[in-house]
């Protein structure tokens, strides 16, 4: 069943551009089903980068297998105007990761754990996360951001992680905003 919003967001990475999400979960699915024994943490953050006339925002899907490899895709957002509010920019990253956390619906959950329970007694483990590129320290300008953004990600039901924790925002999307 095809989920309205997942028709028309097109994904990409090092080997493919213009993944559907119906790809990209099919990669997923493959991904787990050649090791599933694994311990896997699928995990879904963004970052932005403000540029002189726009804002770039990159959201990076990845799926680990601890110790032995991740497969990854980004989609990529651009709205075109600087937003130099802080909060926004923070909001609209969230927003743009709960959009892509949201087609993992249910029934696409349950497929994804469904290939890994019958290896649970044998360590096999599946979790999904939702990183958020900000961070709790008295220094940093988002930690008054923090309560919020991990609420609504706990909301969803995935796990929140901030920095230095969540780096599919902080390093693997980041790299993509520049």
């Amino acid at each position: 069943m095809n989920h309205p919003r997942a028709t028309g967001l097109l994904f990409k990475n090092l080997q493919e551009t213009q993944m559907s999400f119906e790809q990209v979960f099919e990669r997923i699915v493959e991904f787990i089903s050649s090791d599933p024994c694994g311990n896997y943490r699928l995990m879904i953050g963004t970052d932005s980068q403000v540029h002189k006339s726009q804002t770039t925002f990159i959201t990076g899907i990845v799926i680990q297998n601890v110790g032995k490899g991740v497969w990854a895709c980004i989609r990529k957002v651009i709205v075109p105007r600087k937003m130099t509010q802080l909060h926004e920019r923070i909001s609209l990253e969230l927003s743009l990761t709960e959009e892509l956390v949201s087609l993992f619906t249910e029934e696409r959950k349950n497929t994804l754990i469904n290939l890994v329970l019958p290896h649970i007694y044998d360590g096999a483990s599946f979790t999904i996360e939702g990183h958020i590129d900000i961070g709790a320290g008295k220094r940093n300008k988002t930690s008054e951001f923090v309560k919020e953004m991990v609420t609504r990600m706990e909301s969803m039901g995935v796990e929140p992680k901030i920095k230095p924790d969540a780096f599919v925002a902080s390093s693997y999307a980041n790299r993509y905003t520049k």
